[in-house]
Parts: C-alpha cells; sequence; structure tokens
C-alpha cells in the first residue's frame, strides 16, 4: 500500500444534502469533489436508485449546491446554466434561477425565476412557492419607480459600494462578510404574477421555516432586534390560507434550535440558557398550534447536543439533522465521541437508532426508511441505509482502504475529578520497536465539539510522515453533558490541566516517543489553548496556532460572537472584570514563551479576526521567540475544512514543515 500524500484529500470525494424522493425509490444527494486546477470546488447531484442499486450522475455544470424533490420523478435546483443569466448574475443582479430534470436523462430545462437571492424554498403549489431569501434594508426599493429615477437610485447605490456604514451589532459573521442590516427574510413568491409579497417583517432575521403536511401552515424560528442582537429567538406560526403570521412565544428569554410540526401539535427544542449559558443543551417541548399548553417531553436526564460535533476535516456541503416523518421527530445527538440518529413521540419516549461507533452527517427518513451520510472507521463518507441493520449503499471513496496506509487511533482514557477523559493515540505508519518518534498533541475547537475514532486527514498525514499524533476531549468538549462542558470563566485552567495530564500520560504509556520532540497545534479554540499552552509550559518545541484568539478584551469588540460570546464563556466583560479578561488571554502570558510558533489565520475570518493571531505573534517577536505568521486571503475561519484546495495545501504544508524543522 502507498503513503498517505499531503495532497491526496483533493482526490476525497464529500456528500451533502440527503433527500428521499416523495415514493421512497430513490435518493437524491449533492457529491462534491476538487478541482485543483481551477482552485474551487465541483458539486452535482447524484441520484441511488433502491431497487436497481445503483447511483447516477444526475447533472454535470459542477455548481449544484442543492435540490428538492417535485415529485417522484423530478428534481429541482438553483443553477446558472443559461449565458444571460451568468453576464445578469456578473452584473450582481438579484435572482436565483431555477431548473428541473428528470431522473430518467434528458437535459435541465429552466422552470422560473425569483429576483432575489434565495436560502430556501417550499413547494406549496405549481404557482405558489415558500421562501426564505436575503433582505437588505440598506438598498434602495426600485418597484414603482419611473426609468430615470431607477437610472438615479442605481448610480447612488454605485457610489455606496465604497463605503461600509455600521449602526448595529454583529455588523459581519464569518463567511458571510459585512451583515449590517441585513436579514434572511420569509416570502410568498407567486410564479406566473412574479410577485414577491413579504411575510416577515424588514429587522427580523429567519432562522428556518416548516410548512406542515397539508402545506396551510409554516412555523418559523425566528429573531428581530434592531442595533443589538440579543441571543433569544421566537417561535411564529404563519397560517398560509389567511396571510396571518402570529407569534406564539412569550416575553421571557429563550433559544429556539428548531420548531416543526408532529401530528396537531408544534415541537420544538430549546433552552433558556439559564444553567449553563449559550452552549447548554436544548431540550423538547410540545405546544398546541396557538402556542398553548406548552409541556417539556424530554426528561431532565437528557442531556446531549442535538447536532453532529464529532470532528473530522473531511466533509463538505449541508445536511439535516432533525426530521418528521409521520409520528417521530428524528434526530442526531453526540454522546461521547460519536453521534447517532434518534427519534422522539409526542409523549416524549426517545429511541436510539444507530449503535455504531463514528459520525451522522447527515439523513433522511420516509415512512420509516432511514437513509444517511457517515464516517465510519476510517472510511471516507459514503451513503448507508438503517432498513435493514446499517449497510453501505454508496463506495466512492473506496480507493483510499485499498490503496493508502492508514493509523488506527488507539484509545487512551484516565480519570480527574470524578470525571473521564477520553483520548487517542495514533502511530507512525509502518511503526518498528525501538526507535524513537517525534510527537504532535492536536487540540480541538469549539471548545463544545468532540474528536473520536473517524478519519482526520491532516492526523492520517502526519502519522505517515512518521509523527505520533496524540488527541483527547478535555473537561468542555461535547458529549458529555452541560456539566462536563462547562467552563465559563475557566479558559486555560482545567482544560489545560486536562491536556497536560492526557500528555504526560501518553508519554509514559508510549515510551517510543521522544520527549524532546513534541509540538503542539490547533485551531480556533485549540489555537486559543495552543497560545495558552506555549505560555504556561516549554515542554513543547513547535507549536501552529491557527485561527487562535489571543485576547478576550480585544475580542469581544472585533469578532462577529464576540460581544456575547466573551461575556458568556469568560464570565465578564472589559467593564465589569478587565482583570479576569486578562487573566485568561494567552497574550499576558507572552514574555514566558520561548516555543517557536507558527501562526495560521485568515483575512475574512471574522469569528477570529486577524487580530488575534497578529497581536500573539507581534508579542513573540517583541520577545525575541521564532515565529512566523502566514495570512491566507479570501478565506475565513472554515479554511482547514472548505478553503479553496490550494489553500488548503498550503496550510497543511506550512504547518508540516514548521514541525519538521524544529522536531525532526
Amino acid at each position: 500500500m502507498d503513503y498517505l500524500k499531503l495532497d491526496d484529500f483533493t482526490r476525497y470525494k464529500f456528500l451533502s444534502g440527503i433527500r428521499f424522493s416523495p415514493d421512497g425509490k430513490n435518493t437524491g444527494f449533492v457529491l462534491h469533489q476538487m478541482d485543483l486546477e481551477e482552485n474551487k470546488y465541483l458539486s452535482n447531484i447524484y441520484v441511488y436508485d433502491h431497487e436497481k442499486k445503483e447511483t447516477m450522475k444526475l447533472t454535470s455544470l459542477d455548481e449544484e449546491m442543492s435540490f428538492m424533490w417535485k415529485d417522484e420523478n423530478t428534481i429541482i435546483f438553483p443553477a446558472l446554466r443559461d449565458e444571460k443569466d451568468k453576464k445578469r448574475k456578473g452584473k450582481k443582479e438579484e435572482f436565483t434561477a431555477y431548473y428541473e430534470i428528470n431522473i430518467d436523462g434528458g437535459e435541465a430545462n429552466k422552470s422560473f425565476e425569483i429576483p432575489i437571492n434565495v436560502s430556501s424554498l417550499m413547494y406549496i403549489n405549481d404557482d405558489n412557492l415558500l421562501i426564505t431569501a436575503a433582505f437588505n434594508l440598506n438598498k434602495p426599493n426600485l418597484d414603482g419607480l419611473s426609468g430615470e429615477e431607477k437610472e438615479k437610485a442605481l448610480k447612488e447605490l454605485e457610489e455606496e459600494k465604497d463605503y461600509e456604514v455600521l449602526d448595529e451589532i454583529p455588523f459581519w459573521f464569518n463567511g458571510v462578510g459585512f451583515t449590517n442590516k441585513k436579514r434572511n427574510r420569509l416570502y410568498m413568491y407567486n410564479i406566473s404574477e412574479k410577485k414577491l409579497t413579504p411575510i416577515t417583517d424588514e429587522f427580523t432575521d429567519v432562522a428556518s421555516a416548516k410548512l406542515n403536511s397539508n402545506k396551510s401552515m409554516v412555523i418559523v424560528v425566528a429573531s428581530s432586534f434592531t442595533d443589538k442582537m440579543q441571543l433569544k429567538s421566537d417561535l411564529h406560526i404563519y397560517h398560509i390560507g389567511e396571510n396571518k403570521l402570529d407569534r406564539l412565544t412569550h416575553e421571557e428569554v429563550f433559544s429556539y434550535s428548531y420548531g416543526d410540526f408532529l401530528g396537531d401539535k408544534i415541537i420544538f427544542a430549546g433552552n433558556d440558557m439559564k444553567s449553563y449559558g449559550i452552549n447548554e443543551n436544548p431540550h423538547f417541548f410540545t405546544m398546541d398550534l396557538d402556542g398553548t399548553n406548552v409541556q417539556k417531553i424530554s426528561d431532565d436526564d437528557f442531556d446531549f447536543g442535538l447536532w453532529n460535533s464529532v470532528g473530522s476535516d473531511c466533509r463538505f456541503g449541508i445536511s439535516r439533522s432533525m426530521v418528521v416523518d409521520e409520528n417521530y421527530l428524528y434526530f442526531t445527538t453526540t454522546e461521547g465521541y460519536n453521534s447517532h440518529i434518534n427519534r422522539i413521540d409526542k409523549k416524549g419516549k426517545i429511541e436510539k437508532l444507530t449503535e455504531s461507533n463514528g459520525s451522522i452527517d447527515g439523513f433522511d427518513v420516509l415512512n420509516g426508511k432511514i437513509n444517511f451520510i457517515g464516517l465510519r472507521g476510517l472510511k471516507l463518507q459514503e451513503l448507508y441505509s438503517l432498513e435493514q441493520g446499517e449497510s453501505q449503499l454508496t463506495h466512492f471513496n473506496e480507493w483510499l482502504v485499498e490503496e493508502k496506509k492508514t493509523s488506527k487511533p488507539e484509545y487512551l482514557s484516565f480519570e480527574i475529578d470524578n470525571v473521564t477523559i477520553d483520548g487517542w493515540v495514533m502511530k507512525p505508519v509502518d511503526f518498528e520497536e525501538g526507535k524513537k518518534y517525534p510527537g504532535i498533541l492536536d487540540v480541538h475547537g469549539g471548545p463544545k465539539t468532540a474528536y473520536g475514532e473517524i478519519f482526520y486527514h491532516e492526523m492520517q498525514y502526519w502519522a505517515n510522515e512518521g509523527y505520533v499524533v496524540f488527541f483527547c476531549n478535555p473537561r468542555g468538549s461535547d458529549g458529555k453533558g452541560d456539566e462536563f462542558a462547562d467552563i465559563r470563566g475557566k479558559y486555560g485552567t482545567i482544560d489545560y490541566e486536562d491536556l497536560m495530564k492526557f500528555t504526560d500520560l501518553v508519554l509514559e504509556r508510549y515510551s517510543f516517543i521522544d520527549k524532546d520532540k513534541i509540538g503542539v497545534t490547533g485551531g480556533s479554540y485549540g489555537g486559543f489553548m495552543t497560545n495558552w499552552i506555549i505560555g504556561h509550559t516549554n515542554r513543547f518545541k513547535a507549536a501552529a496556532s491557527q485561527r487562535s484568539i489571543s485576547n478576550w478584551i480585544s475580542k469581544f469588540g472585533t469578532t462577529d460572537i464576540g460581544y456575547y460570546f466573551v461575556e458568556d464563556q469568560g464570565a465578564a466583560t472589559p467593564w465589569s472584570d478587565v482583570e479576569k479578561l486578562w487573566f485568561h488571554s494567552p497574550m499576558k502570558y507572552a514574555d514566558k514563551v520561548t516555543t517557536p510558533t507558527l501562526f495560521i489565520h485568515s483575512e475574512e475570518d471574522y469569528r477570529c479576526w486577524l487580530p488575534e493571531g497578529i497581536q500573539m505573534f507581534t508579542s513573540l517577536k517583541y520577545h525575541g521567540v521564532e515565529a512566523r505568521l502566514v495570512m491566507f486571503r479570501g478565506e475565513n475561519h472554515e479554511l482547514s475544512r472548505s478553503g479553496k484546495p490550494k489553500h488548503r495545501i498550503r496550510r497543511l504544508r506550512e504547518i508540516t514543515n514548521w514541525f519538521n524543522k524544529f522536531l525532526k
């Protein structure tokens, strides 16, 4: 078998957007792959035929990121296939063109277009659509203007492109850019009349909208704000026939993570954030359609996040993690270091439907039949069925396990303060007894995420390069309940203790690791911990800090989540306790650093903004520590997971070369 190469990830296939056809005979999904020459991702719609047990590529324009089933034989999707439309988009005209294609073959034909940038679409009937779309309060309304008036308004708009006026927070968002006075709005669109009718107001930002089975009502999760976005959200119900939007929620602060119809009830998930702040695990509730008779249906001991937080750098695209089917709401949980599919009924009975280790990266359900996209063992993403046990349906990435050398993570745990810390060690491939090896501690982001035993390209590559790679889920991680994940006001204390004790245990149990040649790396929270670690110990001979936090005081006023994340997670503001924020800031300890450190940062990372990396880099250089900062233009916080292929290659090469320089 061959060694895994740094750029082998450019050959991986990623799956997303899984949807059953209405008759259940086919499953559609989007397949993504990289085009290294063009430095981009190619996305096309595929269909798996359950009767023939065959997979068919349906589209080939390489830009089909999403789709929906119009009927059992027809798929509809947004795309720019028409040259005239491409030119219009090039001029930044706002519209979304939709095409439809028959799964039995033939060309895709343009079906309709909507004069706005659509983010989601639901069919009411052949002439009426329910959509969510981007709305900009700062953009002039051109409807009803004369030609001369419209020309003047467009000219004024063109002149405004040189300015960015901010008058609310947050004013930007990672991966989106400036968001000041921009909302995701709910509309009804009539195709024949080409009429767009807003349902929610201009200050309301819609997170999700779910249609009931007879298409008469919609449950809307949204938040409305001016000046400052609050952490609370609201639940609304829209009666389509009456064109009436009712707010169902009361004035108490509550964060809704999901809302939908379940039989004659509304089912929703959320929490009041009173016990564990913004990272508190949600519970399930039901209410009547008029908003009365609210009941909590999940038990108090149900203590899991309703998402998949098991980390990997081998995913791309968007998939659902909650689906209503018949009498159940199906949902994903992260439990320990794996994620699973579960279901809950109106009475609150919860059943776990998957048992295998790994991650659930998206799923769909129809009449109790479940298909999902998953990572299993050291395999990359494939499509699986739960119809008769767990069976693999596709084999896009089988070449990896057949052709490439990999290292299986070995489980290693320890007890501290009456909790168990899960960890793993990956030996170098072609491991030789009696030989000494350098090691790398890899710290996950979040902090409320988790490492597991699934495939992680960068770790596998380092194992192929002769490194021992070790990683764990310290306190603050997901999968073990709110109390375990709660490190508010404790960043850099108990989590640092866990990471150092784990490092001690690894070096004790794996004597072939050269204690004088170990490095540390991590991104986001892992970048914060890397910055913190090098200021509190010199045991690591090299560090690579990625998309990091160095100063909680500056983060409060600059990043997209800063003003509420810092107050919640740091348990202070610059006015209530500036010394506490400074105590937990790695930059406070930069004068103690001796570890050569590489900083990786993206210019458009608004989650952990570039100045966070610059401050720490400058501090180390000021104190005479060898340091290097590599900034990636056109990238954001997701560089390592969905950045441009060439940029992802450069990032991994920079980190590997840095470790090679100091550890080999």
